[in-house]
C-alpha cells in the first residue's frame, strides 16, 4: 500500500530536531528560540578560524600561532580551553534524544547538529566538573549555554558548555605548569594552565578527552 504523499518517515522527527508529541505552534515557538541571534562578532570569528584552509600557506609565523590557538569556554566554575583544530563548530543549544536502554551520565543522546546526528557527551561529567554553585552565573548561563563539535577525521562529539569566550592565540611562553594541587579528574586530561584575564584556564589534551568520550560509548 502506498503511504500518502505527507506522511513522515518513523526517523524524520529526529532528524528535523522535533518531537511528534509536540503540537506544530509550539514546535516553531521552540524553533524560534533556537534561531535567536548569536553575539556580535561570533560568527565572524569562527568564519575566519574555518576559512584557514581555503588560504594559501602563509608564514611560519603565522602558521605556528594558529597552531596554538584555543577556543575558552566555561562548564560550571571551571575555565577550560581546546586546540581550536580539534573544535568544528560551536551552535544554539538543542533538543537531545536519549538512546533507548542506556543510563550512562556521560553519553546523554544523539543531536542533530545542522542535519548530521551526533552523540552528546556530557564533558562535565567525563572531567568530575561541579555545576556552578553561584545562582546568579547558573541563571546567566541559560543565555550563554552552547553547544560545542569537537573532534578529528574520525569522530565528532557534541557537549554542552555553560558559556564559550571564542579562540585565543597563545605561544608557548604563555602556558604555565599544571599545579599539583589541581583535582585529580581534571589534571588527567590536562597539559598546561593558561593564564586569561585574571582567570587560570585548564588546556585539555583534545586526542585523549575524545578517546574517553570513545570509551563511554563501547
Amino acid at each position: 500500500m502506498t503511504a500518502p504523499a505527507n506522511a513522515r518517515r518513523p526517523d524524520q522527527d529526529i532528524q528535523d530536531g522535533g518531537d511528534a508529541a509536540t503540537p506544530p505552534n509550539a514546535s516553531q515557538m521552540a524553533r524560534n528560540l533556537l534561531d535567536r541571534p548569536l553575539p556580535a562578532g561570533y560568527r565572524e570569528e569562527w568564519a575566519r578560524h574555518f576559512a584557514r584552509d581555503d588560504r594559501a600557506a602563509g608564514t611560519e609565523g603565522s602558521a605556528s600561532e594558529e597552531a596554538n590557538a584555543v577556543m575558552i569556554f566555561r562548564i560550571g566554575e571551571e575555565w577550560l580551553a581546546l586546540p581550536a583544530d580539534a573544535c568544528h563548530d560551536v551552535v544554539e543549544p538543542r533538543p537531545v534524544h536519549s538512546l533507548p536502554h542506556r543510563r550512562d551520565t556521560v553519553v546523554l543522546g544523539l543531536v542533530n547538529v545542522r542535519g548530521e546526528l551526533l552523540v552528546c557527551a556530557s564533558l562535565g561529567e567525563l572531567l568530575h566538573v561541579a555545576g556552578s554553585t553561584s545562582q546568579l552565573r547558573a541563571a546567566r548561563s541559560d543565555g550563554l549555554r552552547r553547544m560545542v563539535v569537537i573532534g578529528d577525521e574520525h569522530r565528532r562529539i557534541v557537549f554542552h558548555a555553560d558559556e564559550v569566550h571564542g579562540l585565543r592565540r597563545c605561544n608557548e611562553s604563555m602556558r604555565l605548569a599544571v599545579p599539583a594541587t589541581i583535582s585529580k579528574a581534571p589534571s588527567t586530561f590536562t597539559t598546561s594552565m593558561l593564564a586569561w584575564e585574571g582567570r587560570t584556564v585548564g588546556c585539555l589534551d583534545a586526542a585523549l578527552v575524545l578517546d574517553m568520550l570513545d570509551r563511554s560509548l563501547a
